[in-house]
């Protein structure tokens, strides 16, 4: 029979760093003890940090909604409440110790890595149908596989093949969160396919961070879905009966349980000899599977309705898209000004927006974070990872701030509009060179993409800049308005010069070219020059017809 052996809540296994910026190891007890002292979680990957985030949130909804900050059985039952409850916790500064030991310890015991009956996110006894165990790097996320390819991952060698105890509760907690898809080891009683990839793998996570990781695990701390109370569940932990090797197919009834979901059946196995306090195998399966759609008691992501297939007229996860930086999908995450349902801003998005509008929380800084996965066909492989921050006023998200939604998302749509016009100037720079690379699918086709590319890379910093000065108390909307554009303008019309110059002196003398104008032919003299001059007028004539006003908009 297998020992008890380390127990997450009392062993160190979470890394973190402090207020200073020094890194610690630390326990699951002692991270919520500590958390008014720590920055933030740094793990290996920010992947598995938000999984580690969704853990002790889990502890958090398991204790605060059931108990108030002195300990007394108070359970949040009436909507009212919910607010006074965050509120008093978030006036501590700092998490009362008791009440959450109290409601841990009673299940001390499923806190076991290793344990004979429940070992923590594990199902005991797993065996595989041909006694086989897989190796640890199938749960290390930047580890591939196969050997010959970690030449791209953090680990390699020997430590590719064992994983302390620590690492490995780092990786368990991970994976079910965020493993991908495809065929499964052959265990006994367990299902090798079906079910798609974890959990957060099939959304776009969104969260907010501030100064402290207890701020920001409060600013996570949705109670409310909308003006009722969010069914809170409870965590895997204490989930009754206990889980055996099958997968089940079943819909979350609280949020604790998606926040612990277990999307694996997983038994990992503690090395003997050379590996004694080591972990060198690992086995699992599919888990607990359901449908996505409708899913939105999950507070962590953007939802939009459907207009395809069997999900029609359902609400789906917003996923992140690679390579696209988060502030230009920032009109899908502010609060909906307009009241649209087409489109549901993630939940922690909403509350943050409640608690500033209540007042229950001081002007300051919020850095949103994106964070997902990107997997290869069929999910069954981790291509790339999304993970980005932005800072933004907290006032943004209150009513007031409501008024600069509409604003903010009529930048970006106007941001889009210009830089789609060097399409057209690139197009225009290779008739007038006379550039007829057949690899290109339209006139300058190739240059074009890379001029997008290239102004959405010189936009980033600014526009980040600029989000993060706005106070909707304090600043204009006229000359916030009037500020950007102008960083438009200079970025589009230097990246303009830049690309002409590209064409050389073939397109400053310029070429004639016939086309098709509806049923007649016209020639036309296309030169550098003029193409400039053209795209600088039509960026212009785009920003003076967009924007609301051309900076004259009152506060």
């Amino acid at each position: 029979m297998e020992e008890k052996t380390f127990n997450l809540l009392y062993e160190p296994w979470i890394k973190v760093l402090d207020r200073e910026g020094k890194p610690d190891e630390l326990s699951l007890l002692t991270v919520l003890e500590e958390a008014h002292e720590i920055r933030c979680l740094a793990g290996e990957l920010p992947s598995q940090d938000v999984a580690i985030l969704r853990l002790i949130l889990a502890v958090l909804y398991a204790t605060f909604t059931r108990a108030d900050v002195y300990g007394q059985q108070n359970p949040i039952d009436k909507a009212e409440e919910a607010p006074k409850r965050w509120k008093s916790l978030w006036d501590l500064k700092r998490f009362p110790m008791e009440p959450i030991k109290k409601r841990l310890c009673f299940y001390e015991e499923r806190f076991y890595l290793f344990h004979p009956e429940r070992p923590f996110y594990q199902v005991a006894g797993l065996h595989g149908t041909e006694g086989k165990i897989n190796t640890v790097s199938q749960i290390v996320s930047d580890v591939p596989s196969r050997a010959s390819r970690r030449f791209i991952s953090t680990k390699s060698g020997r430590d590719a093949e064992v994983l302390s105890f620590a690492e490995a509760a780092r990786w368990l907690v991970s994976m079910q969160a965020w493993d991908y898809a495809g065929k499964k080891a052959s265990v006994v009683g367990g299902s090798k396919d079906g079910g798609g990839t974890g959990w957060l793998g099939k959304i776009g996570v969104i969260y907010p961070a501030m100064n402290t990781l207890f701020e920001t695990l409060l600013l996570n701390f949705v109670l409310l879905g909308g003006d009722k109370v969010l069914p809170y569940g409870v965590p895997t932990w204490e989930e009754e009966p206990v889980p055996g090797p099958q997968k089940k197919e079943r819909r979350p009834a609280g949020y604790c349980e998606l926040l612990t979901w277990q999307s694996r059946r997983i038994r990992l196995f503690a090395g003997s000899g050379n590996d004694k306090g080591l972990v060198n195998g690992v086995l699992y399966s599919y888990g607990d599977v359901f449908e996505t759609a409708n899913m939105v008691i999950e507070q962590m992501s953007g939802w939009h309705l459907s207009k395809l297939g069997k999900t029609k007229g359902h609400y789906i996860p917003n996923r992140h898209r690679e390579e696209r930086n988060l502030w230009r999908d920032l009109g899908s995450i502010l609060p909906q000004a307009n009241g649209s349902v087409e489109n549901l801003s993630p939940g922690v998005v909403q509350w943050l927006a409640q608690i500033k509008e209540r007042e229950l929380m001081d002007e300051g800084i919020v850095q949103l974070c994106a964070v997902g996965f990107h997997y290869g066909p069929m999910n069954a492989k981790v291509d790339a990872m999304t993970s980005d921050t932005l800072s933004i006023h907290n006032g943004v998200f209150t009513e007031l701030g409501g008024k600069w939604m509409p604003l903010i998302n009529n930048l970006l749509k106007l941001t889009d509009n210009c830089v789609g016009k060097l399409a057209v100037l690139a197009a225009d720079l290779a008739k007038a060179a006379g550039d007829s690379d057949s690899s290109h699918h339209r006139a300058g086709g190739g240059r074009a993409d890379a001029g997008r590319g290239e102004a959405y890379f010189r936009m980033d910093e600014p526009f980040r800049r600029w989000l993060g000065s706005i106070d909707p108390l304090k600043t204009d909307m006229g000359e916030a308005e009037k500020e950007w554009t102008s960083v438009l303008k200079r970025i589009l019309f230097q990246l303009g010069e830049e690309m002409s110059r590209q064409y050389g002196e073939k397109a400053i003398i310029g070429r004639l070219v016939e086309e098709k104008r509806g049923r007649h032919k016209v020639t036309n003299l296309y030169t550098a020059p003029g193409a400039l001059a053209k795209f600088r007028r039509n960026v212009v004539r785009t920003i003076a017809k967009g924007g609301r006003g051309n900076g004259k908009t009152k506060k």
